[in-house]
This record gives C-alpha cells, structure tokens and sequence, in this order.
C-alpha cells in the first residue's frame, strides 16, 4: 500500500468514525450523505462513496481491521436496540432479527452490494436473549431524556471490549441482560419510594458476576448511590468479588483517591502492575462524572466506622431537596460495599446506617446478593417458630430492606428453587416479586450439555468421540466400595499429567494459544464432606503419585497407552483447531515439566476441607499460578471457581439437586482446553441397600433444570401486552416438574394454581404413574381396550435426519382412534400425582370438546424386533412388548420413551419436515396426534412373568407419551394458564393446615 492510499484509507476511517458516533444516540442516518458533510466540513478530499467504502472494507491492513471493528460495534448496537415504541426509529422490528438489520440499512441508504458486503462479515446475532419472567412495571429508561450521568457502564464496555478482548457481540449481550434487570429497578429520582425485588438465574460458574457487574455500573450512572454487595459467606470469596469490581469498575483513580500507587491495597497485585485496572484518565468528579467511594477493600471487609457515620452520608448540593432529586443525585458520590454474609458484619452495617435514619429514605440503594440461594434464604419453619422468627443472616438481610425503603434488592444464583420457593406474603423477605430472569447460556460456556448426550438422534452403536458428549468426557468409576477404586483414581492422575503435557506443548508449539492461557492447571477429587475422609485419601493419592513412576519406561508405557487409547482420538476431533501432538514421542518431552510443575516441592496435592484452608491463600488463583490436585469436600463447591480445572475425580453423593448442582466444578469456561476435560464418576455409589448412578442423577437433574428454563421462555412470551406469569405464579410451576425438589418451606403452598399447559407439537412424557396394584390394573384395563383394537401386523416407522448415519426405524402397531374416545380414555386414568397430568388434560380437553382443533390420534405400540420381552394383556391373550424402565426418583420416572420412536411420531403431529418416508407419511394430516403406548415392567417384577407371557396386571405401568397437533394451539396464544385459589389473595402465599 502507497502512502497517499494508507493516508486515504486513515481518511475514510475517521470520517466513519465521526458519522457512526454522530447517529448513535439515535436512529441510523443517510451514511453517504454523513460521510460527505463531515468531509466537507473538515476540508478532506476522499472519495465518499460506497464503492469506496467496500474496497476499504475488503483490503488487508489494519485500518481495514480497524473499519469492520467499528462498523461491527455500531450495527451490534442498532441490532439490539430494545425500545420498540410507536414512534421510534426500530418501531415494528424485534431486536437480533433479519427484520431489524434490513430497517437498520434502509435507514442508512445502503446500495445491494454494500448490504451483501456487510451481512457476509458482520451477521446478525440471533442467540436467544435473557428470558424475563415479570410483573407489570412502568418504564423510565429511556422515556424523555436520558437519566443520570453515563460514564461507568461506557467505561465497563470499553474494558471488556479493549482490555478482556470480548467480542462486540458478547459485550452487546452482556448490556441487553443488564439492561432487563435496570429497568424493572424503581426510578431512582421517583418520588415515590418502591423497592423492587428480582432473582437473575445463571448457570454454574458461566459469568455471572460480569452481569452483575454491568447492572451495578448502569444503575450508578442512572442514580442509585449505595451499592451492597453480599460477596459469599468467607473472606477470600467476598474479597475475590470486591478485587474484580476494583479491577472492572471502579478503577485506579477511584481507587488511589490522590495517594501514591505504592499505599494502594492493590500495589503488589499482578495486574494493577500490568494496567489491567480499568483508567478512567482522572477522577470521574473532574471529567464530568462522580466517583465511586469504596467502603470496604480487598483485605478488609465492612467495619464500624472510626469517624461516626461520615462515610456513608452522601452530602446534598441543594441541602433543600431530598438527595433522590437529579440536582443532588447526579453531582454525589456513590459508595460502594462489598460485604460478607456473615452476622456479625451485617449487624455493624445495621447498626451504622441507624445512625443516619433521617436519610436513609431518601438513599436510592442497590443490594446485590450474590449465590442467594445461600446463607440468605430464611430456613425458620414457621410452623414450628410461630411466624416472626428468621434465621441469623435473613433477618439482617430483611432488617436491612426496612432500613431502606428506597433499596431494590437483586439476587444472582444457579440454583434458584430456594429463593422462588419463599413466601411471597412475607414482604420482609427476599421473594422475587417483582422479576425473574433466566440467562442465556454463555457462548464458550462448557455445561451440561456437553457432558451428556441428551435427546440425542445418534443410534449409541453409531457413537463416537466426536459426536457423543458421553464418550468423549465421561469417565466410569467402576469400584463400589471406598477402597477400590485405587485404578481408577490412578487413571485420571495419568489424565492429569497427560492433559498438563499438553498444555505446555501447546504453551510452546501452537501459536493460537496467548501468553498465560495456562496459568493454572487442576484437578479436583471430590469423593466425602468429612475431614478424617480427606485425610486417608490424601495419603492415598500421595502414594499413588510416588508410585507413579512418571519419568520411568513403565510409566511411559502406561501414559502411553492412555494417550493412544483416549487422549489424542478425543482431541484430534475436539481441539478446535489447538496443536494436538501427533504422536505420543512428540508429547513425551514435556513430560517431566509437567509432574516438575504438579509435584515439584514434593506435595502434589492441596487440601480443602475448611475456611482456613481457603482463607491461608494457598488456593488463591488470584495470587499465584496453581498446578495442584486439589482435594476437598463442600468448601470447593459453591461460589469458588476452581481455574483451569481439567480433571474431575468425582463419588459425593449429595442429598438435594441444589446441593449436587453446585459440586459440578466442571461446568464453566474451557478456552483452549476443551478437548482436554475428563470427568471420572461413580456409577454404582452405595447409598444404604441402594446403588446410585451419579451421572445419570446429574443428567436427571440438569434436564430437569432445562426443563425450567424452556418453560420460563415459553411463558415469558406477553399475550396482548400483558405477562402470562408473574413471579408469584412461578413456584407451582417448579414443583410440578421438579417433584423431587424439597422446597425450603414443605409446609406452604402457593395461592397459584397451574390448570393448563398447552404444548402444540411437543413430545410430552408423564412421569407420576401409580404404585398401588389396584390403580396399576385399573389404568392397564382402560388401555388393554385401545390396544386390542391395533392390527396384528406392525407397522414400520422410518425418520432420516439431515447427516445421521442411519434412519430412525422402529416397528409398531398402529391405530387410529376418534379424538373424543382418546380423551374418555386419558381421562378415566389413575395417577400417583395427578396433578402433573391434570394442566396436560385440561389442554387436550379444550382443544378436542371447544376448538375442535384435533379430529383423532395415531396410537401405536412400538415392538421389539425379536421376540423377546412379551407379555400377555387382555382377554384376546395377544402379546405385546414390555420395556424395563425404572423409577428414577422414586415414585416418578425419568425418561421412558426411546428416542429413535419420537422423530416419525413428531412429523406424524407435524412438528418435523418429512424426509420422504411414505409409509409415515400415510399418517401424516394436520389435525392428528399422536400417543405412544409403553407397557412397563419393573426390575423388581421381572421374575413373576410366567413362561406364557403372564403377567399380573397389577405389576405393570401402562405408561404413554403424547404428541398434540402442532397447530392446536387452543383458543389463543396463551401455552399457559393458571387461577387463584382465593381470588380475593391473588398474589399471596396461603400456609397449608
């Protein structure tokens, strides 16, 4: 490139630049007519057309790079813009759509090409968005004139885009999530005091403290002057969140405060030294801002104030007006606290802001509660305590939002069925009343998804590294007592060393991977919660590792052959495009780095088992870099992020989904080392008389959390401008479908009833089928006459997916039935819980007795392909195969369908394109549905199938799955419905007697 184009090319640049930031605090303008003004007025002779633009666009160099980066950045901004209201630029297109992006270019004048140019490099991002469950609420973001001072979530944007190199992208939907919660907060000027109370729903270590992060950063600029964060129950978790808030928002200058670096609490931190604290070039008050005042620090959480209360009394300009009017708010300080969930500490907070009780109602205050599921959640049965009576930490937390009328209180967690199980009557407590909002799963984020292989199409023998998750990452603990799994313990300790090898080959081999990528390098064991327990394993692992022989011929041949069996197949198809060595002699030289690194200083292993371990700083990631095998109980679950986690060795078994969710370490961000994870799990784990599978208990419960949030999506869809679910309404949505989840009050029950669930074209699979014999025969009689009526010869079903190896084939006998004798026949049925069916049978009976939208349903009875498994049913004595699923969580199923039987029965309904199969295709018209008929056989029952085929009918389920016609959509657009129990309480809590 010439100097006259490089200077041609810097030209352009700047002019786009100008333009761009010119139209974004509004709507997108003529951008040949903009670049030309500004040309104009700033006397440069460049050729301003669109032609010219695109050849920019196109070239190699870094104003090229430099001109996509910022166009990327403002039509990201223009594709997210939320404020549809008649009368604005995007008004009639919804963000993140194909729509948007063509408004966005008609508003810009933009010729074919340069539209085509731009769609290519720079695609609308159509990831789903936060999912809001909310009360009705009046908007004032955005309405009128902008509120407050923008400079720290401006400031926060700029650091995760410059510093954190985020892409446009993933800081765009970062804002959009922060913004869903800012503005369902009260109006910080409002006169009226409101406290609004909301609940964020994450995933396990997937980001969630930069969300809160960017809500803290856009709630200071709009008003609010306290913040409170609650940062976890010991030092090192509250200071870790205290550092990043340093780091990301608050800042050097705010920091500093004019003393020198050196008296800094951060003057020997890595990055304070490297500049990666965020420079806001001054103080904020000086360059047309406020500043944020730290009442805690890194080291030092909240205490009582040596100078009275000084500190937290925020000084009026106009000593007139109450501090929430914008001539005192936009010019005072805001303070920041960053406080343990601890009583003590709490109560010195209490007792403090008493002191300043004339001013505490005029305090626009943020409460940030972070894990909220934990510590803050009042366990007082209040059957037992009378009503009054809370425990420690809740009753602080409460007496705190009565100190503060003007305070909005915003809990973050992964785990949100306690807090969504709290009464909502109870206007002390921390029941998110006002919005519930599910986070999309993070891009990069490794979850469970990845681990196992849920609803999958792939037949298991067609299964392989590269398309199950299961094969690839899951590793079997075979062993059944605490003793014998020495092999498999040793196993992933070989992994380990193999996996640290690998990230020092990639450290020196691969140019993809930036400096300190693999800073750290862990594994994690995770077998009891007691110390004796963590005591003998450590001396187990110890021995192991001396044993191990690593830099020994055998212990090469033994790394060898897991390198060759497991390590490089699963890499070679998952790296990702990371330097994978292509045989184990190129791995060999790093070997011993690797267990030089691990066990250098002769202690390999770090255990975990209390506060005091955390709190010494020997498992500080923050301080130094860790290549340990950390061992541990609940103290290396919840809120503490094991870095650069590896190798999972896991046989805790936990009582409760919450609990067992938050042991998942593994969960969370693998850059550059995806293909790399292993988890080894226990199979077979005693527990009493009873062997459980922990694995399956993860997919269980995860599926069952899935579960939740597709629903939350589905209801938070508005039906003429209105919600279809408040957060009240949420907990009975909750236990119907996580019945094995002990709420924190079993004895209440909420005033919401859910009475119909509409699920047009969605496989549907009961799950609450009884256990007594008489309700078991009653339920196999009632379906005995449908399946008597079935032709004897089967029916081959055939669906072929887009890339499948093979065809989903399965053969059935198939009928079909009238709608109204379906439904007289789900109708009569006997259930253990009846009320999980009872919202499906309200749907299917409205849309058979009052829309009329279903005429009749294919019923069909898959059968095995050999003759085995058969039982006998029905006075004709015709046989029928029986499948052997048990009872998950006991009395309810898991899954009881195959998954090879749902894709023809799916397209039958019209969910699914059709692949051409015309046998299926027979079936196939627009107003059918379809039921799956599954006679069940329990493991305990087996035996009592006589030679011919008998069976007492009062050991069998007759268990089904139901597809409803995709377009029965019901009366309106509503997939949800409940009603009050006492209408004159709508959104109150009524306490069971």
């Amino acid at each position: 490139m010439t100097p006259t184009e490089n200077g041609t090319e810097q030209a352009l640049l700047g002019l786009h630049r100008t333009a761009l930031a010119a139209m974004r605090a509004g709507r997108p303008m003529p951008l040949s007519t903009s670049i030309a003004f500004y040309a104009g007025t700033q006397g440069i002779a460049v050729d301003s057309s669109e032609a010219a633009f695109r050849e920019a666009l196109t070239r190699d160099g870094e104003e090229a790079g430099a001109l996509l980066r910022l166009w990327r950045k403002h039509l990201t901004d223009w594709d997210y813009a939320a404020d549809v209201t008649a009368g604005t630029w995007c008004a009639g297109t919804e963000a993140r759509t194909d729509e948007r992006r063509t408004a966005v270019f008609d508003l810009l004048g933009l010729e074919p090409a340069t539209r085509k140019l731009l769609e290519a490099e720079i695609p609308v991002n159509k990831q789903a968005g936060p999912v809001v469950i909310s009360q009705e609420y009046t908007p004032w973001r955005g309405i009128g004139a902008p509120r407050g001072v923008d400079w720290y979530w401006p400031a926060y944007e700029r650091y995760l885009r410059d510093t954190k190199t985020w892409s446009d992208e993933t800081v765009a939907d970062l804002g959009e999530a922060a913004e869903r919660v800012v503005e369902r907060l009260a109006d910080p000027t409002s006169v009226e005091a409101y406290q609004s109370k909301g609940l964020v729903v994450g995933y396990v270590q997937s980001g969630k403290t930069a969300n809160f992060t960017g809500v803290i950063a856009k709630a200071v600029d709009a008003g609010y002057r306290l913040v409170i964060v609650l940062g976890g129950t010991l030092n090192l978790l509250r200071g870790q969140t205290q550092r990043r808030l340093d780091m990301e928002l608050v800042g050097r200058e705010n920091i500093l405060r004019g003393t020198a670096e050196t008296e800094s609490d951060y003057a020997d931190d890595r990055d304070w030294l490297r500049g990666r604290f965020i420079d806001h070039s001054g103080l904020p008050s000086e360059r047309g801002g406020f500043d944020i005042e730290r009442l805690t620090t890194r080291e030092n959480d909240y205490k009582s104030l040596a100078q009275g209360i000084r500190a937290l009394e925020i000084e009026k300009r106009e000593k007139s007006l109450p501090l929430y009017d914008p001539r005192n708010l936009d010019h005072a300080a805001a303070r920041l606290m960053v406080v343990k969930k601890n009583k003590t500490v709490l109560a010195k907070l209490v007792k403090d802001l008493k002191k300043i009780s004339g001013l505490l109602g005029e305090i626009p205050t943020l409460i940030i509660d972070d894990e909220s599921d934990e510590a803050s959640v009042n366990t007082v049965n209040p059957r037992r305590s009378g009503s009054a009576e809370r425990t420690a930490i809740n009753d602080k937390l409460s007496e705190l939002l009565r100190l503060l009328p003007r305070a909005q209180y915003v809990g973050y967690t992964a785990t949100p069925f306690a807090n969504v199980f709290i009464d909502p009557s109870d206007t002390a407590d921390i029941f998110p009343k006002d919005f519930l909002i599910s986070l999309p799963r993070p891009k990069g984020y490794m979850g469970v998804q990845d681990f196992h292989d849920l609803d999958s199409h792939i037949p298991e023998d067609e299964r392989t590294f590269a398309n199950s998750n299961e094969l690839a990452y899951i590793r079997s603990i075979a062993a059944t007592e605490e003793n014998d799994d020495d092999p498999s313990l040793r196993q992933a300790m070989d992994m380990f060393v193999l996996t640290a090898a690998v990230k020092i080959f990639r450290e020196t081999e691969d140019p993809l991977v930036p400096p300190e990528t693999y800073r750290h390098h862990t594994m994690l064991v995770h077998e009891s919660r007691l110390t004796a327990d963590h005591r003998e394993l450590k001396g187990r692992i110890l021995r192991l590792w001396d044993e191990s022989g690593y830099t020994s011929a055998a212990g090469h041949d033994r790394l060898r052959a897991l390198f060759e069996s497991d390590l490089l197949p699963v890499s070679k198809e998952r790296a990702d495009g990371y330097a994978v060595p292509e045989s184990f002699e190129k791995l060999a030289p790093y070997i011993g780095a690797a267990t030089a690194r691990i066990g250098g200083d002769l202690n390999p292993v770090i255990v975990v088992n209390g506060d005091k371990d955390i709190e010494s700083g020997e498992v500080d990631f923050e301080r130094r870099s860790i290549w340990k095998i950390l061992l541990g109980g609940q103290k290396l679950s919840r809120g503490f992020t094991v870095e650069g986690l590896t190798v999972s060795y896991y046989r805790r078994r936990a009582g409760n989904a919450s609990t067992m969710m938050q042991m998942g370490r593994w969960f969370g961000f693998r850059e550059g080392y995806r293909d790399l994870v292993r988890l080894w799990i226990g199979r077979n784990e005693a527990a009493g008389s009873e062997e459980l599978d922990l694995y399956e208990g993860f997919e269980a419960i995860c599926q069952d959390e899935e579960s939740f949030r597709a629903q939350l999506a589905q209801y938070s869809v508005l039906v003429d401008g209105h919600p279809q679910v408040t957060p009240a309404q949420v907990p009975p949505l909750v236990s119907q479908h996580l019945p094995w989840l002990k709420p924190t009050s079993p004895n209440k029950m909420y005033n919401a009833r859910l009475v119909e669930v509409r699920s047009p074209g969605e496989w549907q699979e009961p799950t609450a089928y009884p256990t007594q014999p008489g309700a078991l025969r009653h339920n196999v009689e009632l379906w005995t006459s449908i399946l008597e009526q079935l032709p004897t010869d089967p029916t081959t079903f055939t669906y072929e997916f887009d890339g499948t190896a093979r065809p989903h084939r399965f053969d059935a006998l198939a009928g079909i039935f009238p709608a109204d004798a379906m439904l007289e026949v789900l109708s009569s049925l006997k259930w253990h819980t009846g009320e999980q069916f009872a919202p499906h049978l309200a749907y299917l009976e409205e849309i058979t007795k009052h829309s009329g939208q279903i005429d009749d349903w294919l019923v069909v009875a898959p059968q095995h392909a050999t003759q085995r498994q058969r039982i006998i049913l029905g006075g004709a004595r015709r046989p029928y195969s029986w499948f052997g699923v048990e009872r998950r969580r006991d009395p309810l199923f898991g899954g009881i369908s195959n998954p090879r039987h749902r894709a023809a029965l799916l397209r039958v309904a019209g969910s699914l394109p059709s692949c051409g199969d015309t046998v299926t295709e027979q079936y196939v018209t627009e107003r059918r549905g379809v039921v799956a008929l599954y006679p069940i056989v329990e493991k305990r029952n087996v035996d009592a199938i006589a030679a011919d085929g008998h069976l007492d009918p009062g050991k069998i389920v007759t268990a089904f799955a139901f597809v409803a016609p995709s377009a029965a959509r019901g009366r309106s657009n509503q997939v949800v419905r409940f009603t009050t129990i006492d209408s004159s309480r709508e959104n109150e809590a009524i306490i069971s007697q």
